[in-house]
This record gives C-alpha cells, structure tokens and sequence, in this order.
C-alpha cells in the first residue's frame, strides 16, 4: 500500500497495525465506519461499546469486519453489568484488542488475555497503570488532563512520563495530540503510540453531523471547558449555552433532569432499570461518589448522543479535548493518518540532523 513508511513501536509489533496511533472509542462516535476508515488508514481503530445493546455490539463487529481485514478493537466499560456478555462478543468474533474505560478486574484481563485478545485499559494516574499492569494488561493508554470527555488535572507532559518509568508495559500517550510532531514527541517520552478522538472525530469518515464538526472548527482552545454539571464529574467539552445553562442550574433541577436521561438511556440502550442500579453501585465502590453524582451520570449518554447524533447542539453537550481549538479541517483517515505520518518521519529527519 502506497503512503509514508511506519514507524515500527512495541504497539504495532503488539496489535499488527501499521502506524503507532489509535483512534479512541468515544461513545455514539466510534461507530462501525469511522472504526472501520481508521484501521484501513493503518491505525489502531477503537469500536465504541458502552452506548451498545449487547446485540447491536455483536452486529456492529461484523459490519467492521466486513469493510476491513486490519486489526480493530472493541472499548467497554468493566463495571457494566452485562461486560461478561460483551467480553464473550470480542472472543466470539475475534477482535484483536479489547480496551477498557475503567480498570478491568484481573479475572477479566485473564479470560480475555487466555483467549489471546490484546487487552489495553486507558487510566489517567500513575497509580492505576501499576495496578493494571501488575494484573497482566498488554498495555495501557494514559490520558492527560488535556484530553475530551472524563478528565483528570494532570497535563500529559507530567503524567505520561511518569507512567512510562512506573510500568514496563507499552504506554500509548492520549491528551492533545493530533499531529506528527505531537506523535515524536510521545515517542521521545518513552510512549509506543498516540491516542486521539477530538482528531479522529473531526475527519470526514466521522458520522458525526456537519453543523456539529462546524462547532468543533470554530471553536478556540478558550471554547474548551471543564464541568462537572454534566454528570458529576470532570467532564471536558465544548463551552455552549447549554454548558452555561448548567452550570447556573440548582442540585433539584441536576436531578430532575437525570431522571429522566436515565429513563432515556435505559429503552436507548436496552439495559434494566436493576442493571443501571447495578452499574451505579459499581461506580460508587472504591470512589466518593455520592447517589445524586452516580444518578447524575446518566446525562452524559443522552446528551452526547443529542449532538452527536441528532445534531441538537442546543439540546446536547460536545466531549472535546483542548486540541480542538487547534485543528481546522476534516481530511479523511487515510489523509490524516498518511499527513501525520510524513510529518512524523520530517520532524525525525530534522532532528537527526539530516533535513
């Protein structure tokens, strides 16, 4: 295949992919084209899960399968009630890597590791890393606080290296990357390979509505904000109105309207309300979350899903990283990948002394 040369990292050796980056499973985004355009542009392309039924995951794999022979991934989340289920789908089918928005439990690293799926949970502190990696994960993602949707405070410059020198696992470097210099300056830290979603979503594979990736384009790095009304926790997106609205918005309201969100999400997505209780009770163990934070997170789906997939950027929020407000285009993957690559491979020839 025609197209800039890899650069070969202990991450393409682990997963087959050509080039050292990963397209991020971002929910009602990471859909079967845009995962199935990545991972033929040579990347590690990531299918989005958690906002799934079961039966539309199983589905979804094969509609990636059957536009693609590259190596993808399926991202879930290990707390849900139904992971077991969802683990079986990625054994089942065959899918290459299976990544994890929060820790997986050693149990579930063994049984997807057994079954010779490359496990890869994303963590956002060095403590979380050592533990996943003393379980047996492949490799972890570490995301600085630069990065879109849940967010940590800690900038990637900061917290990639220390994760690098606690673990002797592949890191992947998530958190404002989005161009080939960003990708030599992972490597020289140590990293194996760059994570993106604000990127990936902002391509022309991405289903995104157009009005939306407009918002996107036109936003500046100010545009990019932290809030914690969304679902209780740090949660990076896009400043709007609504964003505003929220945060003026009194603790009733908050939980008025995440009743009703999780009424929505649970016929959206085909769950009980027994296993939103559940999932609930395994958010809240090990965190000082309260019942109304847990209640809360039931917004992020639905509000998401209202800009990301119904356009309603008036009635939805906008996940994004800070890198957003630095990108201006929507090449294809193929054009993204392809441009990030031969700038990758400039920049080296530069440094090398040899440009």
């Amino acid at each position: 295949m025609s197209g800039p040369g890899s650069i070969p990292t202990a991450l393409t050796a682990l997963t087959g992919v050509r080039h050292p980056i990963v397209q991020t499973g971002m929910g009602w985004v990471a859909g079967p084209r845009l995962v199935s355009a990545a991972a033929n542009a040579g990347a590690l392309g990531i299918l989005a899960s958690a906002t799934m039924s079961v039966e539309r995951l199983r589905a979804a794999v094969r509609e990636v399968r059957s536009c693609t022979d590259a190596p993808f991934g399926v991202n879930l989340r290990a707390d849900a009630a139904d992971a077991g289920d969802r683990v079986r789908i990625i054994i089942d089918e065959g899918v290459r890597v299976a990544s994890f928005a929060l820790a997986p439990s050693k149990e579930l690293i063994a049984r997807l590791k057994d079954a010779g799926v490359v496990v890869i949970p994303s963590v956002g502190a060095r403590r979380h890393a050592e533990k996943v990696a003393a379980w047996g994960a492949d490799a972890v993602m570490v995301q600085g606080g630069e990065g879109g949707g849940h967010t940590g405070n800690v900038a990637t410059t900061v917290l990639l290296p220390q994760v690098v020198h606690a673990v002797g696992i592949p890191v992947i470097a998530a958190g404002g990357f989005h161009d080939g210099r960003g990708l030599v300056a992972a490597l020289a830290y140590g990293a194996a390979g760059i994570g993106m979603g604000t990127r990936f979503l902002l391509t022309s594979d991405s289903t995104v509505p157009a009005a939306v990736k407009a918002k996107y384009l036109a936003a500046t790095v100010k545009d990019v904000t932290v809030t914690t009304k969304v679902d209780g926790l740090p949660h990076r997106m896009l400043r709007t109105e609504l964003v505003d609205a929220l945060e003026r918005s009194g603790r009733a309201a908050s939980l008025l309207r995440a009743l009703r969100h999780a009424s929505a999400f649970r016929k959206e997505s085909g769950a009980s309300w027994s296993g939103l209780i559940r999932d609930g009770l395994a958010m809240r163990h090990g965190k000082e979350l309260t019942w109304s934070q847990i209640l809360m997170a039931a917004n992020t789906p639905m509000l998401l899903k209202a800009s990301m997939i119904d356009g309603r950027t008036d009635l939805g929020v906008m996940a994004s990283g800070q890198v957003a407000g630095l990108i201006d285009d929507l090449p294809s993957c193929a054009e993204l990948v392809d441009r990030i690559m031969a700038e990758a491979q400039a920049t080296l020839k530069t440094l090398s002394g040899a440009g």
